[in-house]
């Protein structure tokens, strides 16, 4: 018996898109990463992209249990000296959203060039409307 490896081409990619909306933040991340990965596939290889594309919406609407939301720190480092920039949970939710998700998925993904082309398949939107309709996106339920 031989190990089944796919070929670029046979690698069949579906559009997914996920309601934030009442989400844990974190077991929300983990499900994401698995799908852009392609862990839910029985034709997962480790080192090809055979993952899916995924659209978030509702990312203002996802949960920090505890009390992380006034807890959590987010850092921001722009590269310069003095370039360190830390805001609380509170306000990356009021500014930017998508960042909640954004990062605690790309936490879970590889430090590769493999994991960043991975992460790139991931779109997320602070509300319900998403521009991916062309894609034909189906839902999946979490």
């Amino acid at each position: 018996m031989k190990t089944y490896l796919p070929k670029p081409d046979e690698i069949d990619r579906k559009w997914w898109v996920v309601d934030a909306e009442g989400q844990v933040v974190g077991r929300l991340a983990t499900r994401l990463a698995d799908i852009l990965r392609g862990k839910h596939k029985p034709t997962f290889t480790p080192h090809l992209d055979c993952g899916d594309f995924v659209v978030v919406i509702n990312a203002e609407k996802v949960l920090l249990t505890g009390n992380k939301e006034t807890q959590k720190i987010y850092e921001d480092y722009s590269g310069h000296p003095s370039g360190l920039k830390r805001q609380i949970a509170k306000v990356v939710r009021q500014k930017h959203p998508e960042r909640l998700i954004e990062q605690a998925v790309w936490g879970m993904m590889p430090r590769t060039r493999l994991g960043r082309a991975q992460f790139r398949k991931l779109k997320v939107y602070a509300g319900p409307e998403h521009r991916h309709e062309a894609q034909k996106v189906e839902k999946l339920a979490l």
